[in-house]
């Protein structure tokens, strides 16, 4: 990684406090566990796998917190690039759009610009994780019998930041040189969502190209 980019990086450029997991808890020995693949240079397609004798909810949930820090890092370093006016709509090219929903303001799918999209994003995520009802933190609390719901929901959102990043913004992307920074990321990403089937086909089609040159 280059010296700008790393400096980028290290500023920690996200909307949002990264959600750490505390030292000594059975999350943070998975977490450790997990990176610990990662950095011996694993192959990605396995370093995704579940250990032996771990549980998959706890698999997971720390897969999709470290997606949401390494994801909204990224979209950090593009976002002074993604404004209203360049982006006025949440889109992965002419063929995509994404609107948003809640249980809150937007009742209906609504039309939004990209960063305002993001922003109610990265703040939905954020609510998720740090629900102890549904992530806990605790060793020994159960997971809620529809957390793989919620996982899979927030994975397929996170997904279309990708989206949009590829596909709006790579050209700003290589031009700070974090090409492969995010194609690392995207790809352990993918090989993750496919390991366990946390994300429908149809989903994964707007990068279908991509994937298929880099994942294959």
């Amino acid at each position: 990684m280059s010296m700008a980019l790393k400096q980028v990086f290290n500023k920690d450029r996200t909307f949002r406090p990264k959600r750490k997991f505390e030292p000594g808890t059975q999350r943070f020995e998975l977490h450790k566990k997990a990176q610990a693949s990662l950095n011996a240079g694993l192959d990605l397609k396995h370093a995704v796998q579940l250990p032996h004798g771990e549980d998959l909810n706890d698999w997971v949930a720390v897969h999709v917190v470290d997606f949401f820090n390494r994801i909204n890092l990224i979209y950090g370093t593009i976002s002074d690039s993604c404004t209203d006016q360049t982006c006025p709509v949440m889109s992965g090219g002419p063929k995509y759009e994404y609107r948003w929903q809640d249980e809150h303001k937007y009742k209906r799918p609504t039309t939004l610009s990209a960063p305002k999209y993001m922003s109610l994003l990265m703040d939905w995520i954020e609510v998720q994780i740090n629900n102890e009802n549904i992530f806990p933190t605790n060793v020994g609390t159960p997971f809620p019998k529809n957390f793989m719901q919620v996982a899979k929901k927030i994975l397929s959102r996170l997904f279309r930041v990708f989206v949009h990043v590829y596909i709006h913004h790579f050209d700003r992307v290589s031009q700070m040189g974090a090409e492969a920074h995010v194609n690392t990321c995207y790809k352990h990403f993918y090989y993750f969502v496919i390991e366990f089937n946390l994300m429908d086909h149809k989903e994964l089609e707007p990068l279908k190209e991509m994937t298929a040159r880099m994942c294959h």
